[in-house]
């Protein structure tokens, strides 16, 4: 499906936690600071939603982003804020991207980290629990144009697949993480 609504860009003014090796904080940046050639290393979450019938929601990312525009990834990623929980930041961007509530949600890789550079040379350097949420088949999405240009439902198996194939369709995280869920998919799937 392609993204219907516009709504203004997010966390314009948000602050990420900065962390040290071991992930425990040592700090906080502005967001929009951080996200250069030279990114200091910092907290931040990806979430692959479930249907409970075998599906995943893949998003594509809008070509407005800053870093891996157009292609494909998980459901929702973001940066919690300073005190904020990793599952109560997962939920509030999943309303903020995908207009998108979700039942249970559960840490699926804990200690997942990675580093990647964009084509225009910016860096992401990120510890990233993996999160998987549920919700049912045929949940209401209205996803923000400023995050998500489209977003479709697909078989987890297809998913892997896929990025097996062609991981350059995909952001650098998923590409990633798919494996490592797979792993573990008859946990959740």
């Amino acid at each position: 499906m392609v993204a219907t609504a516009s709504r203004p860009p997010l966390h314009t003014a948000d602050d990420v936690v900065l962390v040290d090796a071991a992930g425990s904080p040592v700090g906080t940046a502005p967001r929009l600071s951080v996200h250069d050639a030279d990114t200091p290393l910092h907290l931040a979450f990806s979430c692959y939603v479930t249907d409970g019938q075998g599906q995943v929601l893949l998003t594509r990312r809008a070509l407005s982003k800053r870093t891996w525009p157009g292609v494909w990834t998980n459901s929702c990623c973001g940066h919690p804020r300073p005190g904020e929980g990793l599952v109560d930041a997962v939920r509030r961007r999943l309303v903020d991207e995908l207009d998108l509530e979700v039942g249970e949600v559960t840490c699926a890789l804990p200690d997942f980290a990675y580093r990647a550079t964009d084509a225009s040379g910016v860096v992401e350097n990120e510890v990233c629990p993996v999160f998987v949420a549920s919700t049912h088949a045929g949940s209401q999405i209205t996803a923000n144009v400023a995050e998500v240009m489209e977003w479709r439902w697909v078989p987890w198996a297809s998913l892997g697949q896929a990025v097996g194939a062609t991981p350059f369709a995909f952001s650098p995280w998923s590409a990633l993480q798919v494996p490592l869920l797979d792993q573990r998919a008859d946990a959740w799937v």
